[in-house]
Parts: C-alpha cells; sequence; structure tokens
C-alpha cells in the first residue's frame, strides 16, 4: 500500500518535472535517496520503494526529499522487486492513487559478494542475478504496461554500473548482472519506442562518499586478490588511480544524470548507457 506523507507548500515552485509521477526504487540507499531528492527538487510527485526491512533508510529519504519537494507529494511503497505479483500490485496501487509512472528510476540492486568467481558462491550468484537482472526487468515491465496501456509517453532511467561495462575483479556476478541491465535497456528501449517510452541507463564508477564507497573499499581490501592490497586505505588510493579525472564521482553527479535522462531534455535519447566514471573505462 502506497502511504502519503503530505509536506505543506506555502508558495509552489515550478520545476521541469511539474506533474510528473517518480518512482525510485531502492530509495532507502545512498543513490535512491539523492536521485529521489533531485527530482522531488524539480516537481515530480515521488513515491519511494524499498524493503519493509530498509525502513529506517526510507524515512530518511522521505525527510530529504520532503525538504526540498516543490509539489508536496512524498510517498512510500514497500515491496521486493523480485516479486512480481508484489510489484504489480505496488504499481496498479500508485496508479489509483497518483496516475500512472510517468518517470521510472530502476534502481534496486544487489552487490554480493566480493570474491575470485572461482569461489563465488552459486546460491550468491543466484541471488544477484534474480534482484539485478530479474528485479529491473520485473518494474520496468509493470511501469511499461501501465503506461501503454494509458497512452502515455514515460521516461526510465535503470541503474547499471561500470562492473557491467568493464568487468570489476572480484565481482563477476555483479558485473554479469549489469552486463544484462545495459542489454535490457536496448532491447527495452527498441520495444517501448513506438509508445514513446524512452529507456536508458546509468553506469556509475567509483562514486562516494558514504557506505557504498566505504564498503567497496573494505570488500576489495579483504578478498585477498592481486588486484588490490589488503589495507582499505591502500585501496582507496589504488581505486582513485585508475580514474582520469584523479577522483571518485559524488552522489549528486549521479543523480544530475538521472534525473537529466528522465527529463524532456532528454527527449531524444533512448536506449543510451551512460558512463558516469570520470573517465574510466
Amino acid at each position: 500500500m502506497v502511504k502519503q506523507s503530505q509536506t505543506e507548500i506555502t508558495s509552489p515552485g515550478h520545476g521541469n518535472l511539474d506533474g510528473k509521477v517518480a518512482l525510485v526504487t531502492g530509495a532507502a540507499g545512498d543513490i535512491g535517496r539523492t536521485t529521489a531528492a533531485k527530482l522531488a527538487s524539480q516537481g515530480a510527485d515521488v513515491v519511494l520503494a524499498d524493503l519493509a526491512q530498509a525502513a529506517d533508510g526510507l524515512s530518511k529519504t522521505v525527510q530529504e526529499c520532503e525538504k526540498v519537494s516543490l509539489s508536496g507529494v512524498v510517498a512510500t511503497s514497500t515491496f521486493d522487486v523480485t516479486e512480481a505479483e508484489a510489484v504489480n500490485a505496488a504499481v496498479d496501487d500508485i496508479t489509483s492513487t497518483f496516475g500512472p509512472v510517468d518517470l521510472l528510476f530502476n534502481n534496486a540492486g544487489y552487490q554480493g559478494a566480493f570474491t575470485s568467481i572461482a569461489d563465488y558462491s552459486i546460491d550468491d550468484m543466484r541471488r544477484v542475478l534474480d534482484v539485478n537482472v530479474a528485479g529491473v526487468f520485473i518494474v520496468l515491465q509493470a511501469v511499461a504496461r501501465v503506461l501503454r496501456s494509458a497512452g502515455r509517453p514515460g521516461a526510465i532511467v535503470n541503474t547499471a554500473s561500470m562492473a557491467g561495462v568493464g568487468g570489476a575483479p572480484n565481482m563477476s556476478a555483479y558485473s554479469a548482472s549489469k552486463f544484462a541491465v545495459i542489454g535490457i535497456t536496448k532491447s527495452a528501449a527498441k520495444d517501448l519506442a513506438a509508445f514513446s517510452i524512452r529507456v536508458n541507463s546509468v553506469s556509475p564508477g567509483f562514486i562516494g562518499p558514504g557506505m557504498m564507497w566505504e564498503r567497496q573499499v573494505e570488500l576489495q581490501a579483504a578478498a585477498n586478490s592481486s588486484h588490490y592490497s589488503s589495507n582499505p586505505t591502500d585501496v582507496a588510493d589504488e581505486m582513485i588511480a585508475q580514474i582520469p579525472l584523479g577522483r571518485y564521482g559524488s552522489l549528486d553527479e549521479v543523480a544530475d544524470a538521472v534525473s537529466f535522462l528522465l527529463s524532456d531534455q532528454a527527449s531524444y535519447l533512448t536506449g543510451v548507457n551512460l558512463e558516469i566514471s570520470g573517465g574510466a573505462s
């Protein structure tokens, strides 16, 4: 069920996403939170989705969105992206409450373990693919069906990764899943173009600061591989050394890229995977 938090707006502003309903999955995480707030600040009605057990993070995202919302509409929805019935029910609920989802940031994901493919758990590999591939497919399909039925244009951005562009050491399952997200994006863009539904993806590289950056540094250090040292501080330096711009990207830079692809400024872009990598490949 959609839970709505109505923010009091004394003098409504105007943004380039006024009147749009935006669904953000994985909204309890760093990228989801920053992007949701960006969309809210541009006038979109935002529906923030994540797992029920991510309630604390989701609550934080609600607060961040309410601070900047131009429309005053901030709502939450809890479901597992791998469960098609739950996703379809949630999208139907959102549609009946706010209207069809115009903008989808299909962002929920699971990074999985950091270890050599020779030692990788098959169960964890299947979990990564279930969330990152099947989950992206299920949410995209649910939103596309509603938009097609309503005869409305729409814009979808899937979260891929630079791991899905060049492959990342000690992340074979994650890399495979993000290659698949890029493939889904390019195929869906062709399938849905006739209905004026655009589908693009973003591939963040090293992004920080925050839990995502810290976790990746720590787990690469613990992987005991030839690619990185065993000291997290050294690993951070080694990662930065791979980036031509000489720094990691910011959460705001990811959010800016997503909001651009969802906006009418990107009206002739579909099937694009935008690499947010500081020049790294």
